[in-house]
């Protein structure tokens, strides 16, 4: 993957800027403006494909936008490899999309009831927590199948490769991080995280929780064999993991930083650093989803974040490299993640309209259902909102001031007809509720 570098820019304003006439010529054109097309902020390896307004030069179009960028430009405690700091802007794009994900993500777009009752909710967050552990390791070149890894992270058998390794350490690692989300970050919780990540995957198991102690290491093109990427030298890395935690721990910088930019940051300068040998896309997307929780945005809990990267990795990769190639610009970096935030969003409300359509449906056929009791009904429509209930024959009999005869019979009836899963429990046995009973429902309401 080949990123074009931008003209030096200060070589541009040595250039440029003397011309009496350039700055009313930039503005005349419309050319002054950090973004392009009204919201994009575009860095010239595309920009230099674009046609430039009328009567102005590509090279002097980017550096009317570099200009405009200034204003809204702070300095990063982070530095690159050769210690030159980073920065972010805020341009309109940034701000648009923060507004948004502060509307979402901390829970103030309300989500059916049905949905988000704790049984019902515990289960979506699970089954969130498997997609990101899942998307997460495949990102790094896990080849186990979707399905697979579900069945072992679900049935809680040992893994059996590599890949399941990794698989079942993200999901480790996700459950970590909520019981560490009120704490600071320390150097220390990192090594754990790592530790967790990495546990029997590495060729040298010493490796796992420790930073990396030589500078062998590069991000390199898997199909190029080109070096997108040359970390900071080993030997600055217990420095630079303590930058990373003050910034965590919001003791720098002085000035505001949002808590979603602040989290995708700290998944930027791990990444950047790469002070593991193996394990660091797993470790810093882990510490994203530790600040978004300590930030207080619950919902970010039943969202996959790698889900979306894995859609685009390219688009994933070249954001770091335009921010490394254009002067350390995080904003980059930090608008592309949160496209794909608002895109995991947007997919956790289209899975939260599709399954209340799957409710009301399955709600219809039950009205309409002469095959049930007005017992058996009663209880599917309980189970429909609690999807996590299991139920029991003593239980029915109470709530229906029946036998127990009786509620055996109308809990048996239901395991027969799919709709219940009859499970030993001691000496008897208790009805859960299927995963999918919405569409074993409409099936049966189809006559299939």
């Amino acid at each position: 993957m080949r990123v074009t570098t931008p003209p030096d820019v200060e070589t541009l304003r040595r250039t440029h800027f003397p011309k009496k006439d350039y700055v009313s010529r930039m503005l005349a054109a419309g050319a002054w403006s950090a973004t392009v097309d009204g919201d994009k902020y575009v860095h010239w390896d595309r920009l230099r494909f674009r046609t430039p307004p009328q009567g102005v030069t590509l090279e002097e179009w980017w550096l009317a936008i570099k200009s405009a960028r200034v204003s809204m430009t702070k300095w990063l405690p982070c530095k690159d490899a050769a210690g030159e700091m980073f920065t972010l802007a805020t341009p309109d794009p940034l701000l648009r999309y923060l507004s948004e994900a502060d509307r979402d993500l901390s829970g103030r777009v309300p989500i059916p009831e049905q949905l988000m009752n704790p049984g019902t909710r515990d289960r979506y967050r699970i089954s969130a927590s498997i997609e990101e552990a899942i998307t997460s390791s495949q990102l790094e070149g896990a080849s186990t199948t979707r399905k697979v890894a579900t069945e072992m992270l679900r049935s809680g058998r040992k893994p059996n490769d590599r890949s399941e390794q990794m698989i079942f350490n993200n999901y480790q690692a996700i459950r970590f991080i909520r019981k560490m989300e009120k704490e600071p970050l320390t150097p220390d919780a990192v090594m754990q995280l790592h530790r967790i990540v990495t546990d029997q995957t590495l060729d040298d198991p010493e490796d796992s929780g420790r930073l990396r102690t030589s500078d062998e290491i590069a991000v390199i093109d898997t199909k190029t064999e080109e070096v997108l990427h040359q970390p900071p030298r080993f030997g600055e890395l217990a420095k630079r993991m303590s930058i990373l935690c003050d910034l965590a721990n919001e003791k720098t910088p002085k000035f505001y930083i949002h808590p979603i930019v602040r989290a995708i940051l700290l998944h930027f300068a791990l990444a950047y650093d790469h002070p593991f040998v193996d394990g660091n896309g797993r470790t810093a997307r882990a510490l994203f989803y530790w600040s978004m929780a300590r930030s207080g945005y619950w919902l970010c809990e039943y969202l996959s974040i790698s889900h979306f990267l894995r859609k685009a990795p390219v688009e994933y990769a070249r954001s770091f490299l335009y921010a490394e190639t254009d002067a350390n610009d995080t904003t980059y970096f930090v608008l592309s993640q949160l496209a794909t935030l608002e895109n995991a969003i947007e997919a956790l409300h289209d899975y939260v309209r599709l399954k209340m359509r799957m409710i009301q449906r399955a709600q219809a056929i039950l009205r309409q259902s002469h095959a049930f009791s007005h017992r058996q009904l009663a209880l599917l429509g309980h189970a429909l909102q609690n999807p996590s209930m299991v139920y029991s024959a003593t239980a029915h009999a109470n709530s229906h001031e029946v036998t127990r005869m009786t509620a055996r019979s109308d809990l048996n009836d239901l395991a027969k007809a799919g709709l219940l899963i009859r499970l030993r429990a001691g000496r008897g046995f208790v009805y859960s509720v299927p995963t999918d009973i919405e569409d074993r429902l409409e099936r049966l309401g189809a006559g299939k």
